[in-house]
């Protein structure tokens, strides 16, 4: 062991990670199933390194590298590269980008493996992987959150980062997350795990996510997470999804769960839909065609001209080394000729019922002004071409309107599909909302570049976690490991 270590710290590899970060380096971060690198974006900010990226998806594998490692033009394909977790080890991961050894070369292990992973893995499952490494190629449903702890045991970062959906809370009839804390106190590790909603945290959408926060319990850091910096009150329909998901934090004890912060009345209001898109630039959903939409120069749309530039549109704006130049390449919507009259008509907050109720009276309307009554063919004909298809009492949740005065509901890959659960708020432009509007609701800069074309892009933004969620974290865990390493590092 390094003789200027103090002998609480017995680990040679882990100290010399605290050496580092007590000389003022920033900790290296390996984020797992990155995606387009929303975890990453929140790191970074908060004073991280990105090291390296692990994503399957070959279009978000080159996001996360346009925006994280364009400034090494020799190693951008590399970084580029889709990687599958399951077939690479860590030493490989490590030859191919130069990182170093694996036991030295992360400090931080971020990332969510998609939710799947979780079905009844189980205890012994669990306890099976913490023995065996390799254990995860006997189980298929349990392959990438069991290969997320293998490389845990491989690189003993110093702490890490789980996202999840609630449902993780209650798979099966059990609490998963609670058992991963289990696990992780067999590798050496404290960990403890929160349910938070993003728009406690400056985000403009009502996003219950899990996160579990873990540090290697010889650094002495009992895992918190951060106060909320707005406050309100969630929607009914919100605060029956939390009952539903914690309902079995508290039937097993719920040893590892942290209540979240959810703030005062003295803090304030979430940002809103307006706040975050408002002053961009308008798009009549009638002027746009079908086709693929390819962002680059030629796709250049100036910033709206406006004296009332919400604080969050500003940093969406300015955020360092995203800035917008200018105005920003990808606001592209939908092309959806049949939906427009319904989308201006329907008051702001109502959902498919109610554009179903619309989109029949605009029908009926229609039908009178051309005289067609139901005994007519056309009568079908005309219905079907201005009336959406899908059963009002099956389907109540597909379409929503934006509320301009409150923040957006829980944005999903689904959007990669269609956009109708985020239609926007102005009647003037009847339309759903484009590709950068979504990036603005999930927090990504206006100078965050996704590769692909529209509706690739559309399926990042949905997949990933909120950049300013994850920063939100990440201040808080970058303060715990900087007071670690001056703590448990030699003075210098």
């Amino acid at each position: 062991m390094d003789a200027r270590v103090p002998p609480i710290v017995a680990d040679p590899a882990v100290a010399r990670k605290l050496q580092r970060l007590a000389e003022g380096k920033a900790p290296r971060v390996l984020d797992l199933f990155s995606g387009c690198g929303g975890i990453s974006l929140g790191f970074t900010k908060a004073g991280f390194s990105i090291a390296a990226a692990m994503e399957i998806d070959e279009l978000a594998a080159r996001s996360h590298a346009l925006n994280f490692h364009a400034a090494d033009p020799d190693m951008l394909e590399q970084h580029a590269k889709p990687r599958d977790v399951t077939r690479i080890e860590p030493e490989d991961l490590c030859a191919e980008l130069g990182l170093g050894s694996v036991e030295e070369s992360i400090d931080v292990i971020v990332g969510g493996p998609p939710c799947q992973a979780y079905a009844r893995v189980g205890r012994a499952k669990l306890r099976e992987v913490a023995e065996h490494p390799d254990a995860f190629k006997v189980d298929p449903r349990g392959n990438l959150y069991l290969r997320y702890l293998a490389y845990v045991r491989a690189f003993r970062p110093l702490a890490l980062l789980m996202e999840n959906v609630p449902d993780i809370l209650h798979y099966g009839g059990h609490n998963v997350v609670e058992e991963i804390v289990e696990t992780l106190d067999g590798y050496g590790y404290d960990a403890r795990y929160s349910l938070i909603n993003s728009a406690f945290h400056g985000v403009p959408q009502m996003r219950d996510r899990v996160f579990l926060v873990a540090y290697r319990r010889d650094l002495g850091i009992r895992p918190t997470f951060p106060k909320a910096s707005h406050h309100m009150t969630l929607p009914p329909g919100y605060a029956g999804t939390r009952a539903v998901a914690l309902r079995f934090v508290d039937l097993l004890g719920g040893a590892g769960y942290v209540q979240a912060d959810l703030g005062n009345e003295s803090l304030p209001f979430p940002v809103t839909a307006f706040e975050a898109i408002g002053d961009m630039p308008p798009i009549r959903g009638d002027s746009v065609k079908r086709g693929a939409r390819r962002f680059g120069p030629d796709t250049f749309t100036p910033y709206r001209s406006t004296n009332a530039l919400s604080a969050y549109a500003a940093a969406m704006r300015q955020w360092p080394g995203f800035e917008g130049q200018g105005g920003v390449v990808d606001h592209a919507i939908r092309a959806l000729p049949r939906d427009g009259g319904i989308f201006a008509a329907m008051p702001e907050g109502a959902e498919y019922p109610e554009a179903h109720r619309v989109a029949t009276r605009l029908f009926e309307e229609e039908a009178a002004r051309r005289g067609i009554t139901r005994r007519m063919k056309a009568w079908a004909e005309l219905e079907a071409e201005m009336v959406p298809p899908y059963d009002p009492s099956k389907f109540p949740n597909r379409w929503w309107k934006l509320r301009r005065d409150f923040p957006v509901r829980t944005l999903m890959a689904h959007i990669g599909k269609d956009t109708y659960s985020h239609i926007h708020y102005d009647p003037k432009q009847a339309r759903t909302i484009s590709v950068r509007e979504a990036a603005r609701l999930q927090s990504f800069p206006d100078g965050f570049r996704f590769a692909g074309t529209m509706n690739p892009a559309f399926r990042q933004i949905g997949n990933a976690v909120p950049p300013m969620m994850a920063n939100a974290l990440a201040r808080v865990m970058k303060e715990a490991l900087d007071g670690a390493a001056l703590r448990l590092a030699p003075p210098r």
